[in-house]
């Protein structure tokens, strides 16, 4: 083997989901001062180790993917010792017992057609509320389009308190670039990121698929993720 080729192996990337990796922006300082405690008047202050409570225990979290949701439940779920699951397991969860503590669901809208995980999630609901326990649902959209089939459960959704996260300014796509690039433990050169901002769609699915383009064509061709590499891909189709 040629020793000047290197191996290229396409090892699935680590996110950063402590406090100190969520960069607060105008967007998203409500739902950060809301979830974790952090004054949205200060969006350099670090965020609260004990959160705010909520009203009736309840609080949704909606946005894009890749908005921060999984990222912000997490670091509610570090301060207050709660258990984080995805709203398709709920069908094989000790319900009861989940309700004694903090607990976060994500992705409430993927059980729309599982009556049984619904039939589960109002269970949990009722019994948090019992318990005074918070709880934490996340979806991309506002409670009103989840489509959930159980009328109960889809009027006590649309009856929490909702805080959302907003599509990225300058300063956060930069930020979440940066954030991706690290994560992959990649480190591109300087003039990189600037363009990116200029040049993609000003989401995070689409700073998150950037990314993940430069980061398999840079090890394809054994070479560093530069400006002109972003060009051209920018420039071709996916």
């Amino acid at each position: 083997m040629n020793p000047s080729k290197q191996l290229a192996f396409d090892l699935p990337s680590k996110p950063a989901l402590g406090r100190d990796d969520f960069f607060v922006s105008p967007g998203n300082a409500v739902a950060v001062a809301t979830i974790a405690g952090a004054p949205a008047s200060s969006l350099a202050a670090p965020l609260a180790s004990s959160p705010p409570s909520w009203p009736d225990g309840r609080l949704v979290l909606c946005g894009p993917e890749g908005s921060g949701k999984t990222h912000l439940t997490h670091v509610w779920a570090a301060g207050s010792g709660a258990s984080v699951l995805n709203a398709r397991d709920l069908g094989d969860i000790d319900v009861p017992t989940l309700a004694r503590s903090p607990v976060a669901v994500e992705d409430v809208p993927q059980i729309a057609n599982n009556s049984a995980a619904q039939a589960a999630l109002f269970h949990l609901h009722n019994l948090a509320l019992s318990e005074g326990q918070p709880l934490l649902l996340t979806g991309r959209s506002a409670p009103s389009h989840w489509g959930l089939s159980l009328p109960d459960l889809q009027s006590r959704m649309a009856g929490a308190h909702l805080v959302s996260l907003a599509p990225p300014d300058d300063a956060l796509l930069a930020a979440l670039l940066a954030k991706l690039f690290n994560d992959r433990q990649i480190t591109p050169k300087p003039d990189v990121i600037p363009y990116l901002v200029a040049h993609i769609d000003r989401s995070f699915q689409a700073a998150a698929t950037i990314v993940a383009r430069l980061d398999r064509a840079a090890m394809a061709q054994s070479r560093a993720i530069s400006r002109p590499l972003a060009v051209r891909l920018i420039a071709e189709p996916d």
